[in-house]
Formats: structure tokens, C-alpha cells, sequence
């Protein structure tokens, strides 16, 4: 390896050497990237202002478990989703092997690795991570058409309507059951927006559009759209969000996860 390209490592491993990075997905989601940011030698800053809160009644969840062979897919759009429905099929005394009876998609790896470790590997993760490819890879799978097939998608109650249109467009008859919903977090961040307005903040990360809606509100349109740090996003429903609400200086990652979301921040500082 030459000089030059050694030079180009050494800078890359050490592009975010003292930059501190606001990490604000919810507190029981952040460990993964805070983490990936410190071993790049970046100061993660917590802030999460969003919570993730599984609703109070699920029982259309129960009542789609118990009758899955109906369904041709189940497609999990987030881990917050996984984690939701296995911790209430150990509740009910049901174990993963209900989804047996039924063949299991997620929208990218993350979702997907949350699916294995659940003791269930995902038949299907379309190349991008968003709804409208996996409506499309999930068309693609059974020959271009959906139509006859039935479609169980354990979401948000807030969740995005690209895939669900989606899959309609292809003839599926889709079945949402909201499990959980995503609301601010209950915080103070005033000490955040003055960190901001005085520079000591080099970017600020988002994995999803709620918590750029969500950080804006508690931090202040003024600090939010000053411009003076990077707004790191997982991707483009995200990265159109931050856009909308006026942030500056938006990159995306590539691909659509925590470690293409660190990797981005380290091409932008090296």
C-alpha cells in the first residue's frame, strides 16, 4: 500500500476524533451507534427525544397471531415492531414457531437481525431499505402480482402509507395492526440548543423523520436550522424530512443503517 492511501486510512479512522455527535433516537435504541461513533473517536452526546410506547390494547395483534396461515406475508418494517410483537408472544405462551404457517419479510438488515435473534431468519430484505422497494421486492417474489394474497403488517400507529399503498397497488389485501406508537421524549434540551448556538455541536444524527420532527421541537427552530452542524440521516424519508423542517448541511447514509450512517459522517469530516 502506498504512502498516500496509507495517509487516506489514517485520516478516515480518525475523521471524527473529537467531534461531538448528538445521538437522538430513543434511549433503548441507542447503544448501537453510540458505540459505533466512540470506536471512530467521536464524543456521542445522548439526547433522545423520542420514546418508543407499545399501545395499551393489542388485541387485533393476538387475534392475527392466532390466525397467521391465513396470511402469505408478514412484514416487519422496524425493530421496534420485532421487539413489540415477540415480547407478547412470550406473554400469551406462544413461541416463534406460529410463524411457521406463514413466510416472514423485513425492510432492511437491522430489522432483519432483530427477526434472527428472535429465533425467526426474514425470506426477504429488499436492496433498499424503504417501503416502496419492499412492496416492490415482495411483487417481484410472487411473479409480479400480489393479488389474492393477504398481508400482516405489525407498525406503528403513526407509521408511513408508501408501503401499504404499495402492496394494494399490486392487488395484496393488507392488514395494519398498530403495536406501538412514538412520542417526544419528555426532556430538557436547553443546554443542547445553547451547545448548538455556540458551536460545540458537530452533528446531530436522526434514524427516523419523529425525531427530527421531535428535536426541532425541543431544541427550537433558531438552533435547529442554524446551520452550524451536519444533519446525519439513515436516509431519504428522513433526509426529505430534515429538509422540510429547514436543517442544513443534510448527508444520508448509504446504505440505509447505523453503520452507513457513521460511515457518511466519517467521509464528510475526513
Amino acid at each position: 500500500m502506498g504512502t498516500a492511501a496509507v495517509r487516506l486510512q489514517r485520516r478516515m479512522r480518525q475523521a471524527l476524533t473529537g467531534r461531538r455527535i448528538v445521538v437522538t433516537r430513543a434511549r433503548e435504541q441507542a447503544g448501537d451507534l453510540v458505540r459505533a461513533l466512540e470506536a471512530h473517536g467521536a464524543a456521542a452526546v445522548l439526547a433522545p427525544v423520542i420514546r418508543i410506547e407499545p399501545l395499551a390494547n393489542i388485541a387485533p395483534l393476538r387475534a392475527a397471531l392466532a390466525g397467521l396461515s391465513a396470511y402469505r406475508w408478514v412484514v416487519f418494517t422496524s425493530q421496534n415492531a420485532v421487539h413489540i410483537v415477540f415480547d407478547r408472544l412470550v406473554a400469551w405462551g406462544l413461541t416463534p414457531r406460529v410463524f411457521a404457517s406463514t413466510t416472514v419479510a423485513a425492510i432492511g438488515s437491522a430489522t432483519a437481525d432483530a427477526l434472527t435473534q428472535r429465533g425467526v431468519t426474514p425470506a426477504l430484505v429488499p436492496d433498499e431499505f424503504v417501503g416502496e422497494a419492499l412492496a416492490e421486492a415482495l411483487a417481484t417474489r410472487t411473479g409480479g402480482s400480489l393479488m389474492g394474497s393477504r398481508v400482516l403488517i405489525p407498525s406503528a400507529q403513526d407509521a408511513r402509507e408508501a408501503l401499504t399503498k404499495g402492496l394494494r397497488a399490486h392487488g395484496a389485501s393488507v392488514d395494519v395492526v398498530p403495536v406501538y406508537r412514538t412520542v417526544p421524549a419528555q426532556t430538557d434540551l436547553g443546554e443542547l440548543a445553547a451547545d448548538i448556538a455556540g458551536g460545540d455541536i458537530d452533528a446531530v444524527t436522526f434514524t427516523s423523520s419523529s425525531t427530527v420532527r421531535c428535536f426541532v421541537d425541543l431544541v427550537g427552530r433558531e438552533a435547529a436550522t442554524s446551520g452550524r452542524f451536519v444533519t446525519a440521516t439513515i436516509g431519504p424519508i428522513t433526509a426529505a424530512t430534515a429538509r422540510e423542517l429547514g436543517l442544513r448541511d443534510v448527508i444520508e447514509a448509504e446504505p440505509h443503517t447505523v453503520p452507513g450512517l457513521v460511515e457518511a459522517l466519517v467521509r464528510r469530516f475526513a
